[in-house]
């Protein structure tokens, strides 16, 4: 049977009506796929159809409380036993995966059924969606534009009403970039909250952390209920919950004490959207009876994008010769973006000594938003410097990163400092531009406090609700 609502329901109202036995999970499996076939043409966010398997998935028994859900997972770091997980690379194509990351595996209990994999750039390096081996994806609220990066395959699957949730992950502002692009919510845990075994216990010195997309804040917090907790042989994790963050949002925030700024943290001025949308984001927690004051942490910004820079080329180096090392082949630079191969060779330079004191750079800049933090229950700003960019401003073929990057320096400024100190973060649709592009604003907490950021985010969503808001590409 056709589902014609399918679209305006988020993933616990589609569970809902597969326990009631309204509908069945195959008969919304087959809803999902159709919306695949009908929009990814168009916008390119599914690289990988698992029909077959998601198919037999929505036959087999399940439970959880997302029994039944159409699902995506992102190309990278998403491993599902049998398919190979290409991080958007040529060099890493066609090599299964020998069994399920911990992360798919508390995916699968949920109960979701899993139909396919999403668009990423190479190895996730881009706040944008674009490969030499998948092409880009393209925004469903236009096309010319770009969906963020580098989970932008999944949300551009989501907000076209594809899927209601899909897997994301963030190492520099990998989900809310793309949740900011595309109308989403878009949480990054505390670090250590979601696992990233059973091989790996950090990735790039605790920068990346894995999570969703969704339309919905109760989404968001369900899931998380789903996948938190650490695992044995993790190198640490997040502190404990007090009770399930599906319950948090039924709670009021209380009266917060909430910083925003409007200038990026090297005192450079953000698009007017951007500071338009902070503005009047401001005054609506004012009214809301938080207490609203502008401030910013004192941060040496040169320092922190330095660290990044080394940490990511060192990490994306490791990627390339872990895989390297385990298949026997030998990378070249024929099979790699410029861009990529450029960062490759600066991560083959950087020295223990300067691996280290990256670390400890980064470890520094913690100390100080914590300090920050300490007198302030939520930082808010816009999640990007200006609204979303059009595709090909970025040459992934520059070998030099300082070229390849300069373009967009200005447009993330301050999505991976929450990555570098390991505190949660969360993307809202609380503004659109002019011309009707979403533009995110985004609210940083303290260590392990999801649960606050939950609650006021529930709060927004219902004083100032987005569901009703959709792209020109929808269902």
């Amino acid at each position: 049977m056709a589902i014609s609502d399918y679209a305006s329901h988020d993933a616990l109202g589609l569970a809902e009506l597969v326990k009631t036995g309204k509908v069945t999970a195959a008969e919304l499996a087959e809803e999902a796929i159709g919306r695949i076939e009908k929009h990814n043409p168009a916008l390119n966010a599914v690289v990988t159809k698992l029909y077959e398997q998601g198919r037999a998935a929505a036959k087999a028994p399940a439970e959880g409380p997302f029994k039944g859900v159409p699902f995506l997972l992102k190309d990278i770091l998403g491993d599902y036993e049998g398919v190979p997980t290409q991080s958007g690379s040529r060099f890493m194509s066609g090599i299964p995966a020998t069994r399920d990351s911990t992360l798919t595996a508390r995916f699968k209990k949920a109960g979701v059924v899993i139909l396919g994999k999403t668009n990423v750039p190479e190895f996730g390096l881009l706040p944008t969606t674009e490969s030499a081996f998948y092409g880009p994806a393209h925004n469903p609220w236009n096309p010319a534009y770009s969906t963020g990066g580098s989970s932008g395959g999944s949300a551009a699957a989501v907000a076209a009403g594809i899927v209601p949730i899909a897997h994301a992950n963030d190492g520099g502002g990998s989900i809310r970039i793309p949740a900011a692009c595309c109308g989403l919510v878009g949480l990054k845990p505390t670090r250590g909250r979601n696992p990233l075994g059973p091989d790996l216990g950090d990735i790039m010195g605790g920068l990346i952390h894995e999570h969703i997309v969704s339309r919905s804040v109760r989404d968001t917090a369900a899931m998380l209920d789903c996948t938190h907790g650490h695992e044995t042989g993790d190198p640490y994790y997040a502190p404990p919950v007090e009770r399930p963050f599906l319950d948090e949002i039924a709670r009021k925030p209380g009266k917060l004490r909430i910083a925003y700024s409007v200038t990026a943290l090297d005192g450079k001025k953000v698009h007017p959207e951007c500071v338009k949308g902070v503005e009047e984001t401001a005054r609506l927690l004012a009214d809301l009876g938080h207490e609203v004051v502008e401030a910013a942490p004192e941060l040496p910004m040169e320092m922190l994008s330095g660290a990044f820079m080394a940490l990511w080329a060192a990490g994306l180096a490791v990627q390339i010769d872990v895989h390297a090392m385990m298949t026997g082949r030998t990378p070249s630079d024929n099979e790699f973006e410029g861009l990529t191969w450029g960062l490759y060779e600066a991560g083959k330079q950087i020295t223990a000594v300067q691996y280290q004191m990256a670390i400890a750079q980064v470890q520094m800049m913690s100390r100080i938003l914590a300090r920050f933090m300490a007198s302030h229950d939520v930082w808010l700003t816009s999640t990007l410097g200006a609204p979303p960019i059009k595709l090909g401003t970025i040459d992934i073929n520059e070998r030099d990163p300082q070229k390849a990057f300069a373009p967009v320096i200005d447009y993330v400024p301050f999505t991976a400092l929450e990555n570098a100190t390991g505190q949660p973060a969360i993307s809202l649709p609380l503004h659109w531009s002019a011309d009707g592009l979403p533009v995110g604003m985004m609210f940083a907490g303290r260590f392990g406090e999801e649960a606050l950021l939950l609650r006021l985010a529930a709060q927004l969503e219902e004083v100032l609700p987005w569901k009703d808001k959709h792209p020109k590409i929808w269902n």
